[in-house]
């Protein structure tokens, strides 16, 4: 498929911010998600980690995932609204971390994966009978069971702290990109309004009780 010129800029950022952090740790340590560094107000690396990543691995799987994704925003919405919605879960992500380790002064955490989880989540919402598989089951599932087996297990790696992974990052880019795609193209509710109801159910639950995993 032909890339967009903004979705290969945003993809080629990542990949020479990342391999700048990967040589240079002064770089790495002075943009990542740093608590302590945030709350005294280095505001500017709730963006600047999501564009570095920890190895080659992290990074080529979350901008292969971007790069299959994206398209299907783009296409159906424009440049404008994908980066909105890119943009806006990138932040929601960084957010929503911050809110859950506020009193964890050094955690840490980078990579594309909060603004990741949001275009997945837009796409979705975009396509819900899309085919995806999920490890480990061998099969296609729908997109709609995707989403929501992807947020539960968000919300189970949250409470339990499951491997190094940012699950916090990931399920405050999956709210962010499913508000924001509601936000921006309504048109979802009379397209898809059982997905939109589907993925909204665990959603508003989290927001209302979420307090309770930490």
């Amino acid at each position: 498929m032909n890339i967009d010129k903004i979705l290969l800029f945003i993809i080629l950022a990542n990949v020479l911010a990342s391999i700048k952090g990967f040589s240079d740790r002064l770089f790495f340590d002075k943009y990542k998600f740093q608590m302590g560094a945030i709350q005294r107000g280095e505001k500017i690396r709730m963006l600047t980690s999501a564009f570095l990543h920890v190895d080659y691995m992290h990074l080529i799987l979350n901008m292969y995932v971007l790069y299959i994704f994206a398209p299907i925003i783009i296409i159906k919405l424009g440049i404008v609204k994908f980066l909105i919605l890119y943009f806006g879960s990138l932040l929601a992500g960084s957010l929503f971390t911050l809110y859950f380790h506020k009193k964890e002064l050094y955690y840490s955490a980078v990579g594309a994966s909060g603004a990741v989880a949001g275009i997945i989540y837009a796409a979705i919402l975009l396509n819900p009978n899309m085919r995806l598989v999920m490890f480990p089951l061998p099969i296609p599932i729908p997109g709609y069971i995707f989403g929501l087996g992807y947020l539960l297990y968000s919300i189970y790696g949250m409470k339990k702290q499951l491997g190094n992974v940012g699950h916090s990052a990931h399920l405050g880019g999956a709210i962010g990109g499913y508000a924001l795609l509601l936000l921006v193209y309504p048109e979802v509710f009379s397209n898809s309004l059982n997905t939109v109801l589907l993925l909204g159910v665990p959603i508003v639950l989290l927001l209302l009780f979420g307090h309770k995993l930490k």
